[in-house]
């Protein structure tokens, strides 16, 4: 085995095989891999990593992010996401052995940063009992579970989830991605990873300097005037928008999706969305093309060929409140992911038809449509 030669000196002359060797000199330190002039103080590199203390079946990371549930967390690394949580910027990983750990890259308090973590991350809710209840009801799920393990519902910040969602409508996850990009780019600057920039999500106060026309200039399409109108009725509210968002957790959820419905733009499926992955509607079900198809296929076939209404909505979330109880939405969340076109090769069979109706969709799977 060959030793490596030490690196010369920034001012020597490197040298040839037929050269004598320099004597052994440390290297100058190597420059940040993805520094940034504008923010060169918070590019980041790896350091500690400390465990969560979920398993794989707790939390499977590529299964959770990348499946619409938030557009803001990057993939940085292999089995590694990267997101803000406030003034928090926080990557999580996969161990080699399955296990999740988490590093915090800035964040003004380390203890703060931890709990948004297991709070953004539902950690006092157990996957694994909540699955075992619901495969013991449906022999479906429990096969699928098989092969979805830890595919974890969120709880994100609601006024973040709100503007999110809103970009969602009849959209595709990439223009999705582009435009919440734009909303993210107007907070505070966090710092760099793996070369993608962060930011914490802007206040309502800060939205609220955002133009109709700046949005349409940015690709929002039609979608621009529902953001703006949003931030401005969210700024009306007595209490202040934010904390009325929030007042949502203690409330029913029928009157939680009729108040998220008068807001401008946001209608019974975005606002289930909203519900399930932020206001703690742990049975809130948004009802789209996809799961009506998954619910007139194993839920309700007597409405298999009916034209989707609000009415047969509410009669799909209410057979899968009964099926699965108090939790649906984490069910049906999982159900959705496996008729996902990237998720189905996780599958071992698939019917012929089933495989030609996934190509059919293609990248339409996702919760804007």
């Amino acid at each position: 085995m060959k030793r490596a030669r030490p690196t010369p000196p920034p001012t020597a002359t490197i040298t040839t095989r037929s050269s004598p060797r320099p004597p052994p000199t440390p290297p100058p330190p190597p420059p940040p891999r993805h520094s940034s002039r504008k923010h060169q103080n918070l590019v980041f590199q790896p350091t500690n990593w400390a465990p969560v203390n979920l398993t794989q079946s707790e939390l499977s990371l590529p299964l959770t992010f990348p499946t619409g549930q938030t557009f803001r967390w990057k993939q940085t690394g292999p089995l590694q996401y990267t997101g803000t949580l406030g003034p928090h910027l926080i990557s999580l990983k996969h161990h080699q052995n399955g296990d999740v750990y988490y590093q915090i890259h800035h964040s003004p308090s380390q203890s703060a940063a931890k709990s948004a973590l297991l709070s953004f991350l539902n950690t006092n809710i157990s996957l694994t009992e909540m699955w075992h209840e619901f495969a013991a009801a449906d022999s479906r799920f429990a096969e699928l579970a098989q092969h979805f393990k830890g595919a974890r519902v969120l709880r994100q910040d609601p006024l973040e989830c709100l503007i999110q969602f809103l970009c969602s409508s009849n959209n595709n996850i990439s223009r999705i991605t582009k435009m919440v990009d734009f909303v993210s780019s107007l907070g505070d600057y966090l710092g760099n990873v793996e070369g993608f920039e962060f930011h914490a999500f802007p206040s309502l106060e800060r939205l609220a300097l955002v133009t109709e026309q700046q949005l349409r200039e940015a690709g929002f399409g039609y979608r621009a005037k529902y953001v703006t109108g949003t931030v401005n009725a969210l700024q009306l509210k007595p209490e202040g928008g934010v904390k009325w968002l929030e007042s949502l957790r203690k409330l029913q959820l029928q009157m939680v999706i009729d108040s998220l419905c008068t807001l401008p733009g946001i209608g019974l499926k975005v606002a289930s969305c909203i519900a399930l992955f932020s206001l703690d509607q742990h049975h809130a079900i948004p009802v789209d093309t996809h799961v009506w198809r998954i619910a007139t296929t194993h839920l309700v076939p007597e409405l298999a060929g009916a034209s989707l209404t609000p009415k047969l909505c509410g009669r799909v979330a209410d057979a899968f409140v009964s099926k699965y109880g108090k939790y649906a939405g984490w069910a049906q969340t999982l159900l959705f992911i496996a008729e996902l076109p990237s998720q189905k090769a996780l599958l071992p069979s698939v019917t012929v038809n089933e495989k030609k109706s996934s190509k059919k969709r293609g990248s339409k799977a996702q919760r804007g449509n």
